[in-house]
This record gives C-alpha cells, structure tokens and sequence, in this order.
C-alpha cells in the first residue's frame, strides 16, 4: 500500500494533524509526518514533494495556517495529489489560511478541506488509496457503516426521550 505524506508548517499544526495520523492508523494505512515550512524551509519542501512518488507515497496532505503556501508549494513540485488543511490561527479565524489554500492557479490543484479538518484529510487521502485497493475501499465502506449506525443508535435514545 502507498503512504500518505503528511507535512505541516508548523509543529503548532499537529492537534489537526493528529487528527489525521489518528484517522490513518484506524484504517491502516501507513504515513510519515514531516514539518517543512513553504517560508522557512522551502529547499526541503521542494525535495520532500519532488521524491514523494519514488518514496512510496499516494498522496500528501499538507497543513498550515496564516499564508498557507505549503500545500500550494508542495502542489507545485509534484503531480501526487495534494490535500490541504487550512488551520486556524489567532488571526482572521483560518478564513486567511482557507482562501490561500483554496485560490490555486489553474494547473496545480489542491483539493482542500475544512478549516481544521484533519479528519476529513485522512478520510479523502484513503478514498484516493482506495482506487486501486480493494481493502482499504471494503475498510471505507465499514466505516461509513459504523458511523450511520452511530447515528441511528443517537436517533433511538433521543427518540425514547423526546417521543411519548
């Protein structure tokens, strides 16, 4: 199975990205986490995404706030897809760090998630392992399982209380 590159900003990043690391280790699915920065470290953001594929990653999730250049800079030195997670910081609530992460030129996307959404990253990079994995895909359709079950379960005991 391919691994997801995971590569934050910042280490003030990592309660999304865990998020993420933990969503990846339900299913399975092998990762690496990285901090390089699209400011401060571009040399080694540049080299992490131009070897990614040759590393044996599928896809790279990328996550930063404020100017949230990093998913677009990873983006840009490789053709693996690029998911990027907006964070929010204490400035403009994320909405500063969505739009940088949402706004590409054409001809480097980033498929982006919710502002935080470390969850939603992990979840979209295994649907993009799960074209070509048969498992991971039958791993997916469980979960979605499971989770409506929650749900329904919720329905049930609010139901017994609020329905005489």
């Amino acid at each position: 199975m391919k691994k997801v590159g995971i590569v934050m900003g910042s280490d003030s990043d990592m309660p999304v990205i865990k998020k993420a690391t933990d969503m990846l280790g339900a299913l399975d699915i092998p990762f690496e986490v990285h901090i390089y920065s699209a400011h401060r470290t571009p040399a080694e953001a540049k080299e992490f995404s131009q070897n990614a594929r040759a590393n044996g990653f599928g896809v790279i999730i990328a996550a930063a706030g404020m100017a949230a250049h990093l998913a677009g800079a990873i983006a840009a030195n490789t053709t693996l897809p690029v998911i990027g997670i907006p964070c929010k910081s204490s400035v403009l609530d994320g909405m500063d760090a969505l739009l940088s992460t949402v706004m590409m030129p054409s001809g480097i996307p980033v498929a982006t998630v919710a502002i935080n959404g470390g969850a939603n990253a992990a979840l979209l990079a295994a649907q993009i392992l799960a074209v070509e994995d048969g498992e991971l895909a039958i791993k997916l359709d469980d979960k979605r399982k499971h989770d409506a079950a929650a749900v329904l379960e919720k329905d049930r005991a609010l139901a017994s209380e609020f329905i005489k």
